[in-house]
């Protein structure tokens, strides 16, 4: 007689069914155990923005902007690196609405070849143009011709000091207007940011001390200005400290960082020139 077969019936495979039901069981638990956690957490409440400036509307500066935009013969135009774009507190935005929209112009890039920019060449090429660039082949804004009709084309870079250096020597076409500096003995109302120096200024600064000399209109520079006095006042109110420029707190031994080699070279420069004058 032949022994009986024994048939395996399956019973792993229950116990893989067993299994799967009870994983099922667990994720639903813990999936309602999350819904009810996150029911409990607070509603995190976006503070409104203004539109214009993207700032919180407690902290908007529009309101100081004059109530229409200032009538000029000065055409700017401002070359702004593309970084700025993502810096939470710039200057440029405020000129460009204080101004009307046909004297004030925002070229964004860093290279500006001439076949792709003939419209901004031409602008260079102008006998009216001048460059806001300080340096020895720069000559005082006030010596400028000025008259009722002048009409020049300012321009300005956008950028931080590094930004604006590199925009600058990588363009041929930068070197061919006439460069201009502006005198001004104020520190900069750019309390917020550090500067290099005490006599740099913000673009916005920058573009009311220039503006005020070709228009005749000592009155823009506070015009202008008054935007930029009320962002560093609400940030101020909000934490941030007022900065000295890098200038004054290496003289004064509040640098901490290790200083650039380029400062150390202007400064043994200028204790030669020194020397050289004594003798």
């Amino acid at each position: 007689m032949a022994a009986p077969i024994n048939v395996n019936t399956g019973s792993g495979g229950q116990n893989t069914e067993n299994e799967d039901s009870d994983l099922c069981d667990f994720l639903f638990t813990l999936s309602d155990l999350a819904e009810e956690t996150m029911t409990q957490l607070p509603v995190l409440i976006r503070r409104d923005e203004c539109k214009a400036c993207t700032r919180p509307i407690r902290v908007c500066w529009c309101p100081y902007l004059p109530p229409k935009p200032i009538d000029i013969k000065t055409n700017v135009y401002i070359l702004q690196h593309p970084y700025e774009l993502s810096r939470c507190l710039r200057t440029a935005p405020m000129l460009v609405r204080s101004l009307p929209s046909e004297k004030c112009h925002v070229i964004q890039g860093k290279k500006f070849p001439r076949s792709r920019h003939p419209d901004l060449l031409e602008v260079m090429e102008s006998p009216k143009t001048i460059m806001l660039s300080p340096g020895p082949d720069a000559i005082d804004i006030e010596t400028l011709p000025l008259t009722d009709i002048t009409e020049y084309n300012l321009i300005l870079i956008d950028g931080t000091w590094a930004q604006a250096k590199g925009i600058y020597y990588q363009n041929p076409i930068l070197k061919i207007p006439q460069k201009v500096q502006i005198n001004y003995s104020s520190k900069s109302k750019y309390i917020i940011r550090t500067q290099p120096n005490d006599s740099s200024l913000s673009t916005l600064e920058s573009a009311a001390v220039a503006l005020s000399i070709l228009e005749n209109k000592p009155d823009i520079i506070d015009i202008l200005t008054k935007p930029l006095v009320a962002l560093c006042n609400f940030q101020l109110q909000h934490g941030a400290t007022s900065h000295q420029s890098k200038e004054y707190r290496i003289k004064n031994g509040l640098w901490t960082k290790k200083l650039p080699k380029s400062w150390l070279k202007k400064q043994e420069n200028a204790e030669n020139s020194k020397t050289n004058d004594a003798v």
